[in-house]
């Protein structure tokens, strides 16, 4: 079985999730990134250099945000980094990780919801479906896309355990 770093007192399910969603996002880069330089993954009506840098820049964005809900189970999750100015070595507050990982579920989930409407109701030029040609192309956008429906749940589900186990952690300390 695979070793996953993190803190000791995070429960097995939570580091689980928070390795897990990286994965989730990676599909839909592939496929972002596959279209940006031309495989036949769906139709490109104006392939623009804006376009040609959004698709691989959306990508890394994305890869980034989903790579910091690990950090809501590593410690370096909760110490800034030394070499910030003014914060650097300090503890990142609790309460600040945790919201600012619900207020990015929260517009997970309501982008995901927006575009899963866009796309099955197909009410604007814009829906991803409308690019796709055949069915082989629409199967392959359908399996890229759709692990993203679990960013948004997997990361509220961290960000309250490690909020959990960070009062827990501050309550007992305060005991002593």
């Amino acid at each position: 079985m695979m070793k996953l770093k993190a803190l000791p007192d995070v429960p097995r399910w939570a580091v689980l999730a928070a390795h897990a969603v990286p994965l989730l996002v990676l599909p839909s880069g592939i496929w972002r990134v596959a279209l940006t330089f031309g495989a036949p993954v769906a139709r490109v009506d104006d392939p623009s250099p804006g376009l040609a840098a959004y698709q691989p820049g959306l990508t890394v964005l994305a890869e980034l945000l989903a790579f910091l809900t690990r950090g809501l189970v590593r410690g370096w999750g909760e110490v800034f980094p030394r070499r910030l100015p003014f914060l650097g070595g300090r503890p990142v507050p609790a309460r600040g990780a945790t919201v600012a990982a619900l207020v990015g579920a929260t517009g997970l989930a309501a982008l995901t919801g927006w575009f899963t409407y866009v796309a099955y109701a197909d009410v604007t030029e814009y829906s991803p479906l409308a690019h796709v040609q055949g069915p082989f192309q629409e199967t392959l956008l359908r399996l890229c896309y759709l692990p993203l429906v679990g960013w948004a749940p997997l990361l509220a589900a961290v960000a309250v355990a490690c909020h959990r186990r960070r009062r827990v952690l501050t309550s007992t300390s305060l005991t002593r």
